[in-house]
């Protein structure tokens, strides 16, 4: 099974443990994209949709692609009152769409599981003229050297998933890449944007969370019971909640 295949093992932890996004982040891009009633938006990896109801509410005719074929029956079941949504399981460099067809086609922490110069070439057929992308991610950082919860969460990585490479906050310089991407694919009026918030859950909320990441799935079943159960008693042992400080990165660029 491939790292991004595991998500579709998971439906109900991955709805009820990964954050969503900030409203200004959705205001943003109905701005920029000048998105309305009736607006044509495709979504690239819909999961169970963390990022899709904001679009629904605005009144936009939203197909979802999802690759996995529970996550996107959850999502159906999820957004079934919407007549104005639709899913299609699949890979979204396999799926037929209508070139020149849409306004707007978005990703919320997904687009890196695909071949990103094929992707963007595909995504820049499929928008009409004028049409627009965006592409988001969120950065959970745990490692703040000040945080005690941090500290406690590290002492258990450290143990059982050490690594020499050291845990960095994403910041301002980190947006260069993606620009770059974009403008390499044709893409103009390219914007970067960060936005920042801080999230503060209890140990078996983290435990959950922890649950939702391709890499946590994929460990090896002993060595992923040893480490919860250490995580949970570090957590604990620090007051019972961990803090996440969360960076979330848009990119946009419009088609011409």
């Amino acid at each position: 099974m491939e790292l991004r295949e595991t998500f579709n093992t998971s439906e109900e932890n991955y709805d009820r443990f990964r954050p969503g996004y900030p409203e200004e982040l959705f205001s943003d891009i109905f701005s920029y994209a000048g998105l309305k009633q009736g607006s044509f938006v495709i979504e690239i990896g819909t999961g169970t949709g963390q990022a899709t109801l904001p679009f629904l509410q605005k009144g936009c005719k939203v197909t979802g692609i999802e690759l996995g074929d529970r996550l996107s029956e959850y999502a159906r079941q999820k957004f079934g009152a919407y007549e104005n949504f639709r899913i299609i399981t699949g890979d979204f460099c396999d799926v037929e769409l209508m070139p020149d067809s849409c306004d707007l086609v978005f990703s919320a922490t997904a687009f890196h599981w695909l071949p990103v110069e094929e992707s963007l070439q595909k995504v820049k057929k499929i928008l009409r003229p004028g049409g627009a992308l965006a592409l988001f991610w969120n950065h959970p950082f745990p490692n703040r050297e000040d945080d005690p919860t941090n500290a406690a969460s590290r002492q258990v990585y450290d143990k059982y998933r050490p690594s020499p490479k050291k845990q960095i906050e994403f910041t301002e310089k980190d947006l260069a890449a993606w620009k770059d991407r974009l403008a390499d694919a044709g893409f103009d009026f390219i914007e970067a944007k960060l936005y920042r918030r801080k999230r503060t859950l209890t140990t078996e909320r983290y435990i959950g969370l922890l649950n939702t990441y391709s890499d946590h799935i994929a460990l090896p079943e002993k060595t992923k019971q040893l480490f919860e159960q250490e995580m949970r008693r570090a957590i604990d042992a620090a007051g019972g909640s961990i803090n996440i400080y969360d960076t979330i990165d848009l990119y946009m660029g419009k088609t011409v």
